[in-house]
């Protein structure tokens, strides 16, 4: 029985740790002890790299976004790097050429990190930035973005995800909190030290800091900005470099996009197993208390707990507990069920449902990990269909032909 309680409770701590006490824990120390980065108005040539498979929906309007950034354009360079695509996306990014957009395309697709890389190897920018083709920049974005490399101390920059959905329902909601917390975490791991992790969605690395990373990598984002901090370099964040994306359009496809996102989790942290013995031990906590037990041991705790406090039920205390379980697995069934008919559903079933979405796909990625199911060239989720470049703002267009001009003089 002792046993039993020791497990239990050290199931509860680990559990309640990595999903708030950290966030207390991070919030306190950058109020104690912070550590700021310059910012400044340096200027250096900017390669905007813009991975795109099949995203003939959204690649005129990811485009046109990248062409209308308030950085210099004389020092932005664009590649969209369209590799295996079937649809017309590399024949869309070609009418482009002329505003200065570089395409790169070949028949065979390897997957996003190779073909990132090879854009790399093409690309002149001093500061090389990450994108997705759905995911759409405010128009400082990359000027936010370079400004933190003003310190020499930085040798990646993480920008603000954001995700948004036309309706505002079910698990777009959830989504978006998830977002905004891991938004407060990011914030708070900069200003103490170092974010654990960047977004692929929205990042800058210093051309001299970036390292090729393993072209099956799932999660590829993530290994390369640990990778560049575990060398000594800072990798901060700037919340006001946004990137806005489209929530996924259904709970199986937020499912599906989890279970390959943790399968990258649990194959990163067996390729950065040289992190946990750094001598930046600041940085083994963050990575530690951030990313290792969220992904890695939350999940496989909640089973435990439930076993646990089965075999404890002869006290009324712990009779009590299980049946806190037990109706927060009842709430989230049921904002399974209502994500299923389409019902709008309240908060208070939704956040139960989402928190047992993600730590059940993490299960599943760690089964497609170990029993190599996880392909690197995954299938990317369905969304909410974006808008096409003849409903863009007349002023939008008018600028875009204006970068086209200028390129052909």
């Amino acid at each position: 029985m002792n046993l039993l309680h020791l497990v239990f409770w050290l199931s509860v701590l680990v559990v309640i740790y990595s999903y708030v006490g950290y966030g207390v824990v991070i919030y306190a120390l950058a109020r104690i002890r912070p550590r700021p980065h310059i910012r400044g108005p340096v200027r250096p040539k900017v390669s905007l790299i813009i991975a795109a498979y099949n995203e003939e929906q959204v690649i005129r309007e990811k485009i046109v976004n990248s062409l209308c950034q308030t950085y210099p354009s004389e020092l932005l360079e664009i590649i969209v790097v369209s590799d295996g695509s079937t649809d017309d996306t590399p024949d869309i990014v070609r009418e482009y050429r002329y505003q200065g957009v570089v395409s790169l395309h070949q028949p065979r697709r390897m997957g996003k990190t190779a073909a990132v890389q090879r854009a790399v190897e093409q690309a002149e920018g001093e500061v090389l930035v990450f994108s997705d083709a759905n995911s759409m920049y405010a128009a400082d974005a990359v000027e936010r973005l370079v400004a933190n490399f003003a310190d020499p101390e930085v040798g990646c920059v993480a920008g603000e995800k954001r995700v948004r959905s036309q309706e505002g329902t079910g698990v777009a909601k959830e989504a978006g909190l998830y977002w905004r917390y891991e938004s407060f975490l990011k914030r708070m791991d900069s200003t103490v030290h170092s974010v654990v992790g960047a977004a692929g969605e929205i990042f800058a690395v210093r051309r001299s800091a970036f390292k090729p990373v393993e072209t099956d990598s799932f999660i590829e984002d993530f290994v390369m900005s640990m990778r560049i901090a575990e060398a000594g370099n800072r990798v901060v964040y700037e919340p006001k470099a946004v990137s806005v994306e489209e929530a996924p359009a259904s709970a199986d496809d937020e499912f599906e996009r989890r279970a390959r996102i943790s399968a990258g989790g649990f194959q990163s942290i067996v390729r950065l197993r040289s992190l946990l013995v750094s001598r930046d031990r600041l940085l083994v906590f963050q990575y530690l208390s951030h990313r290792v037990l969220r992904w890695a041991v939350v999940p496989f705790l909640l089973p435990v707990l439930m076993v646990t406090n089965v075999a404890l039920v002869g006290d009324s205390f712990y009779m009590a507990l299980l049946g806190v379980q037990v109706g927060l697995l009842g709430m989230a069934m049921a904002g399974w069920i209502m994500q299923r008919r389409g019902v709008r559903s309240l908060r208070v079933v939704q956040v139960p449902f989402y928190f047992f979405m993600l730590n059940l796909a993490a299960l599943v990625g760690f089964h497609r990990y170990v029993s190599r199911r996880q392909k690197v060239t995954w299938k990317r989720t369905s969304r909410q269909p974006a808008y096409g470049e003849a409903s863009l703002p007349t002023a939008v267009q008018g600028a875009v032909m204006q970068r086209g001009a200028g390129q052909k003089q």
